[in-house]
Order: C-alpha cells, then sequence, then structure tokens
C-alpha cells in the first residue's frame, strides 16, 4: 500500500527572512506527514537570525533554512500557497494563481523586524519576534482545515475558487 500524498505547501513573504521561515518551520515540525512545506520570497534577502533565535526557544531548529525564491519550491506542484504579508500577498507572481489546483490564502502577520526597530538590545526585540512565533503556529495548526476544505469544497469555496 503506497503512503497518501502530502500537500505541497508554500509560506511566501517578501524577503524569507522571518515570518515564512518561521512559517515553514511549524508546518515540518507540526505536519510534516500531512504536508511538504517549503517557504519563500518575493525578493529572498537572508534568514534572520532573532527569528532562529525565537523558533530555537520553541524547540524548533530553523538555522539551517536558507532564502530562497519561488522558483526553487517547484512553485508547480504546489497545492497551497499561504501569503503571509501584505506585500507578497499583492505582488504574488502571476504564475502561481494561474495553475487551477493550487489555492491562495493570505494571513497576514506582522512583522517582527519593523516592530523591533527601536529595540535597544536584542532582548528587547524578542518579545515581538515571540508573538508572531506564537501566532504563525496558531496559524499553521489550522491548515489541515484549510486543507480538507480545497479537497471537499462546500458549494460556497467551489463557486468562488480561492479558500475563505
Amino acid at each position: 500500500m503506497s503512503e497518501p500524498t502530502r500537500a505541497r505547501v508554500l509560506f511566501l513573504c517578501t524577503g524569507n527572512s522571518c515570518r515564512s521561515q518561521m512559517a515553514e518551520g511549524w508546518a515540518r515540525h507540526l505536519l510534516r506527514e500531512r504536508i511538504d512545506a517549503c517557504g519563500a520570497g518575493t525578493d529572498p534577502h537572508g534568514l534572520n537570525p532573532l527569528a532562529v533565535r525565537a523558533m530555537g526557544e520553541a524547540g524548533i531548529d530553523i538555522s539551517a533554512h536558507t532564502s530562497k525564491t519561488i522558483e526553487a519550491c517547484a512553485p508547480e506542484t504546489l497545492d497551497l500557497v499561504v501569503t503571509v504579508c501584505g506585500h507578497a500577498h499583492e505582488h504574488c507572481p502571476a504564475f502561481l494563481t494561474q495553475n487551477p489546483r493550487t489555492q491562495i490564502v493570505h494571513r497576514g502577520f506582522d512583522d517582527p523586524p519593523k516592530l523591533a526597530a527601536n529595540a535597544k538590545s536584542d532582548d528587547e526585540a524578542m518579545p515581538h519576534y515571540r508573538r508572531v512565533r506564537d501566532e504563525i503556529r496558531a496559524f499553521v495548526e489550522t491548515i489541515p482545515s484549510l486543507l480538507n476544505q480545497r479537497d471537499h469544497p462546500t458549494e460556497t469555496t467551489a463557486n468562488s475558487g480561492k479558500m475563505p
């Protein structure tokens, strides 16, 4: 008997440095048997060390993650794209929206580096990263229900082509 196919999920933000990295880390940790997660950026620019620290505090090591382009996540194979920042949602590449099997959901999260811009130290910045980390975890835990909606659409989601 073959193993069930895992859904391919992309977490997309602008820089693929913080929020999408956290989401990928949570998804791999919490849902590894259900989904194949990848994080990417519309303009990737490196992994944020405070995101690594925040995830490490939660027992998830993302230090080996790299900042990737969408193409590195095999976009033609995606079942679900989650934009985690407004900029990525507004600038989501058209080719992602053209695959009829790919659902796109926007769930924006605050940007920890922006929130912590005036912090005098890393320790002072960390509460912002921890809060967003925990919010992302709560969202990632809902992904199985989003995938169930995709696999078993109601009349509303079947007609809209988008997930709620």
